[in-house]
């Protein structure tokens, strides 16, 4: 009889790669001309939370692209944003607070389990283990199969696949 093969399905972020895409914002905040005398500055807000200000809405709407742009060039996924909705006015300059998202929220496990148990191969399961799901099957094709599946489907996470064996 085969071993159960397995591999987790986790959101995790990479926080260094985080830390140098705000880092290179800061920098080329500072640096640029359009950027200058708009008071334009991004710093961590605590340890899951980003906040750019700027003295006017369209400054801090630029800087976030600018940030998102460095996320990307690092190959980090924009799904780990959570923005407010608009920058608040604070004083005389704008704030906007960005949150990161981590880990897999139970209801989100429940949908990608819903989603393996339907469409999924025949024989492979999931399991929720806190903040990440544990699939496994007897056949490693079925588990390559799954992690088609779990990819074509757009979930508003940024789903890493770790621990295949």
């Amino acid at each position: 009889m085969a071993a159960e093969s397995s591999f987790d399905v986790v959101s995790k972020l990479d926080r260094q790669e985080v830390d140098n895409a705000l880092n290179q914002t800061a920098k080329e905040l500072t640096q640029r001309f359009d950027f200058k005398g708009t008071g334009a500055a991004i710093s961590w807000q605590g340890e899951d939370g980003i906040e750019i200000k700027a003295n006017s809405e369209e400054r801090v709407n630029a800087a976030l692209e600018v940030f998102k742009e460095r996320l990307v060039r690092r190959k980090l996924s924009l799904k780990i944003l959570d923005p407010a909705d608009e920058p608040k006015p604070s004083g005389k300059e704008y704030r906007l607070a960005i949150g990161l998202k981590e880990g897999i929220s139970t209801e989100d496990a429940k949908k990608i389990s819903k989603l393996i148990r339907d469409e999924g191969p025949k024989g492979v399961k999931a399991q929720i283990q806190g903040d990440e799901l544990r699939v496994s099957s007897k056949k490693k094709d079925d588990l390559q199969a799954v992690q088609t599946l779990i990819k074509e489907k757009d979930f508003d996470l940024a789903l890493q696949f770790v621990n295949y064996r």
